[in-house]
């Protein structure tokens, strides 16, 4: 009888003592399991995206730009395509402004489309060719205007000269650096991608490469073909030299090398502002 009494008054003990572990059992299991689930998705986020997922990606706009300056009676038709006022530049940065446009920058399109990462609202990329020194005059100060920032990419031989067209020197190509623009590599003297030889990767690629990173200090990664022109056997040596993406014009992208074929559009200077839209939108779908 005392023994049974004894049992009786210990049962709810060890009742709520097997409650008790049981609860802490299923919370800590609770709490392994979210553990797994947040490195689960930290380590898919860390991993590269392959090609055919960066293709199934909405596409960014990337509007590229040349000379920002009124057209003279010597500029032939084929010319016009890459000659803005400096009007009309402005009216498209305010519509693109107003319209609640974001721009960014290379690396957060590259994260982007390799690790799916976020970007802001309508986002849109401003992109410079040639080194022309209305980038800089013109350009830079207007895109400041609306809170934009842009990428450069500089033919190295220009650099400071000064004849029919005038060039930025390195003093100002380090001041866009400086004030959070992206410097970026288009060749030494704009030769043909798509006919380069063994010794282009030393005079057209890594020596300009090497020069722009002694002016700003900081590593070029991205790159742009002159003429938009690329060769898709050509493509993999520019990951081996160093860049992280490349820019061609609004032709098709390479299906297995995207990054090295991010589409651009040209903004041309008989474009209103209504224009421009309708063609990023048409462009960019």
């Amino acid at each position: 009888m005392k023994k049974f009494l004894l049992g009786a008054l210990l049962c709810p003990f060890i009742f709520s003592a097997c409650q008790s572990t049981s609860g802490d059992t299923n919370h800590t299991v609770t709490k392994t399991d979210t553990v797994s689930k947040e490195q689960i998705n930290a380590e898919e986020e860390s991993k590269p995206a392959d090609s055919a997922t960066i293709l199934a990606r909405k596409e960014v706009p990337v509007l590229c730009y040349h000379q920002i300056r009124d057209w003279l009676p010597s500029d032939g038709k084929r010319a016009k395509d890459d000659i803005i006022s400096p009007a009309k530049f402005k009216e498209h940065l305010k519509m693109l402004a107003d319209s609640g446009y974001h721009s960014i920058l290379p690396d957060q399109l590259y994260d982007y489309l390799v690790y799916g990462k976020s970007l802001p609202e309508k986002p849109i990329m401003f992109t410079f060719d040639d080194t022309d020194l209305d980038q800089y005059t013109v350009a830079y100060p207007t895109l400041k205007q609306y809170g934009f920032k842009a990428v450069y990419f500089i033919m190295t031989v220009s650099i400071g000269k000064k004849g029919r067209i005038a060039y930025m020197n390195a003093q100002q190509i380090k001041e866009l650096s400086d004030e959070g623009n992206v410097i970026a590599s288009h060749t030494y003297d704009h030769k043909n991608f798509s006919k380069f030889t063994e010794e282009d990767w030393k005079t057209q690629i890594d020596e300009p490469t090497q020069k722009l990173e002694r002016i700003t200090g900081k590593k070029v990664e991205y790159f742009a073909y002159p003429y938009g022109v690329y060769k898709a056997s050509l493509l993999p040596k520019l990951k081996e030299h160093g860049f992280k993406a490349a820019f061609i014009l609004s032709t098709k992208r390479d299906e297995n090398y995207p990054l090295y074929t991010i589409r651009r559009i040209i903004d041309p200077g008989n474009y209103t502002a209504r224009n421009l839209m309708h063609s990023i939108k048409k462009s960019f779908k």
